[in-house]
């Protein structure tokens, strides 16, 4: 199972990560994972590494705050907020549970988040795709990190602009593999 998922560091290490649920900047105010690690299957990672590259070329670039979920954290956010809305049942499982689900923003060439609706994990109506209540720079944003995933084969998620799922997700089993066991796995 381990040789399916990569550390996305190892694919392309200009990618930015900024692994939230490692610190205590989340939705929950404490940290879950021990360590600021975003690991996915290979063939996301591959195709971030593309959406990387893409925006490179116009001067931006992708900071990640989550990748691959353990299912026990699943159920932390679950119990701490029961809300289909914004947090997966842990019942059925979450695309991140999967390892092809990811949360992420856009940066400048110097790595500073460019403005979007809301910040990271702010489960409020602003952070909905269907919102009308933005600047043309927040809109702006939030539609170009869309545009720019959707064509590199990622969906989008209704409820929360940073929330992109791999196309495919549904073929890749709930797993509930800590990511300390993944890091001594694949590094």
């Amino acid at each position: 199972m381990h040789q399916d998922f990569v550390d996305i560091e190892k694919i392309n290490p200009r990618i930015l990560l900024d692994i939230r649920y490692a610190t205590d900047n989340n939705f929950l105010g404490r940290a879950v994972y021990s360590i600021p690690k975003c690991f996915l299957r290979k063939e996301v990672a591959e195709k971030l590494d593309l959406v990387q590259k893409f925006l490179e070329k116009k001067g931006l670039g992708i900071k990640v705050y989550d990748g691959y979920r353990p299912l026990s954290v699943q159920k932390e956010f679950w119990n701490f907020l029961p809300d289909d809305r914004y947090v997966a049942n842990p019942a059925i499982g979450s695309r991140h549970n999967r390892g092809a689900a990811v949360d992420l923003t856009l940066v400048d060439k110097q790595g500073n988040e460019l403005t979007m609706p809301t910040p990271f994990d702010d489960f409020t109506e602003k952070a909905h795709r269907t919102c009308k209540d933005l600047s043309q720079e927040e809109l702006n944003n939030s539609l170009l990190l869309e545009k720019v995933m959707l064509e590199f084969g990622f969906t989008s998620f209704s409820t929360e602009w940073w929330h992109f799922d791999f196309k495919g997700w549904e073929k890749f089993p709930v797993l509930d593999i800590s990511l300390e066991e993944f890091d001594q796995c694949l590094n």
